[in-house]
């Protein structure tokens, strides 16, 4: 089992999640929303700060962070294939630094991609609302 601990207020990372969970069909991930009311009681181990920079995720007692996570996730689910060359050498580190990059404008850049012409980011224009994934698993 894989816990994803995401960013549900960015449009972007919402839509990834909500997508990903679409191939779950075997229920192998668990999605967390570090927005949630009561995540620092819920996931004391997880610093909120920390996980606004970087994609977080504990599979199998172990804390994964950044592309690990994705990789994992996309693994997870029988689409290894689409994130393997992310781990690659020589493009392990170009797509590390890459994705930092992303994490870090990731409300801007969900802001312009959802001002593109038939691209939608979320449910909204602005970039900055609220979409969280269906069929979320929580731990409740």
């Amino acid at each position: 089992m894989l816990t994803i601990f995401y960013d549900g207020q960015c449009p972007m990372c919402s839509t990834e999640m909500r997508h990903l969970k679409q191939h779950d069909k075997n229920n192998l991930i668990t999605l967390e929303d570090i927005h949630q009311d009561d995540f620092a009681a819920l996931y004391p181990d997880i610093n909120f700060t920390d996980a606004m920079k970087i994609l977080h995720g504990n599979y199998q007692g172990k804390l994964l962070l950044g592309l690990a996570v994705t990789h994992r996730a996309w693994t997870l689910v029988g689409k290894g294939f689409w994130v393997a060359p992310l781990n690659w050498p020589g493009i392990k580190t170009l797509s590390h630094w890459g994705y930092l990059g992303l994490a870090k404008y990731r409300q801007p850049i969900s802001t312009c991609l959802s001002k593109l012409p038939g691209v939608k980011v979320g449910n909204c224009t602005s970039g900055t609302c609220y979409d969280k994934p269906t069929n979320v698993n929580h731990r409740r």
